[in-house]
């Protein structure tokens, strides 16, 4: 069970829930309008967007699920759930689907880019626009050195101890994910709430297994499938906000979307973390707000 009262300050939603095989999907739906569907990362979960759904839901529709095995959904085991980037992408079609979704700005984090790109992907006439914060579209790029924290992560003894024994990956994020400023301690605990055991700490595990490092890596395919067809999203208005204090997705990753989107709207933080919308706060919440008012009225 999840400590509700560690999230009481920070998680005031009631939320809904989606059979997915065997298990059940949570996910927000919060305000009417236009629809912003957001996709979190790992180890996060539908409380990142939190100030995204204060700053929209008068206004838009926001729909953010929790990735199976993460935040409110349920967390199986592997008999029960494919731990893998194809399921996750299946999930979102699934929600889209049932929902009705449609003229769809994807808002994307960390793994939500992955999983919301190649849903775009393959369903490129469902979007409308895309926000991207510290994510990627591609394989590792060239100059970047996988880092040592995530190979050891990866491991199925030594990373089931750090990341399901001593929730190794969820803390740590939780200190070095904001870079401007402290994250506060309740709220540290709120983010870690939902990966409260060795059982709930799974899908934080099978996240960092099914990084395609090679062609090997059975999630390879469909990154290379993103990679080879971004083009078909290539004239969707993006926005990119990035903290250039992420020690994954740095400087690399942000200059491979330079050169694939020309295009892009960006907004680039020396001084921001991978938690960019936690470390920008109001300041974010604006620069969406202006890009989505700039490309309506593009359109109009």
């Amino acid at each position: 069970m999840v400590n509700m009262r560690a999230l009481h300050d920070f998680y005031p939603y009631r939320g809904h829930y989606m059979p997915v095989g065997n298990t059940r999907m949570h996910y927000l739906d919060e305000g009417k309008g236009e629809v912003l569907l957001a996709l979190h990362g790992n180890p996060t979960w539908s409380i990142y967007f939190r100030h995204l759904i204060e700053g929209f839901k008068d206004s838009y529709r926001l729909v953010v699920p929790d990735h199976v095995g993460c935040g409110l959904s349920d967390k199986p085991d592997d008999s029960d759930y494919n731990y893998r980037l194809e399921q996750r992408v299946n999930d979102v079609e699934t929600l889209v689907a049932k929902l009705g979704l449609r003229d769809i700005t994807l808002v994307l984090h960390d793994w939500g880019g992955m999983i919301g790109l190649a849903f775009a992907c393959r369903h490129p006439h469902l979007i409308k626009r895309l926000v991207l914060m510290n994510t990627a579209g591609f394989s590792l790029p060239q100059q970047k050195v996988f880092p040592l924290a995530l190979t050891l992560s990866r491991s199925d003894r030594v990373g089931a101890v750090l990341v399901r024994g001593f929730n190794a990956f969820a803390v740590t994020a939780s200190y070095i994910g904001m870079q401007r400023q402290t994250m506060p301690a309740a709220l540290r605990r709120a983010y870690r709430a939902p990966y409260n055991t060795w059982e709930h700490r799974r899908a934080v595990h099978r996240f960092v297994q099914d990084i395609p490092l090679s062609r090997k890596d059975p999630s390879w395919k469909i990154v290379d499938f993103v990679s080879e067809n971004l083009s078909l999203l290539a004239k969707k208005p993006v926005q990119i906000i990035w903290g250039e204090r992420d020690f994954v997705f740095d400087q690399h990753f942000l200059a491979e979307w330079r050169r694939r989107w020309p295009h892009a709207s960006i907004h680039s933080f020396p001084d921001g973390g991978h938690y960019i919308l936690e470390d920008l706060g109001d300041e974010a919440i604006s620069l969406i707000r202006n890009f989505l008012a700039s490309t309506n009225q593009a359109a109009e």
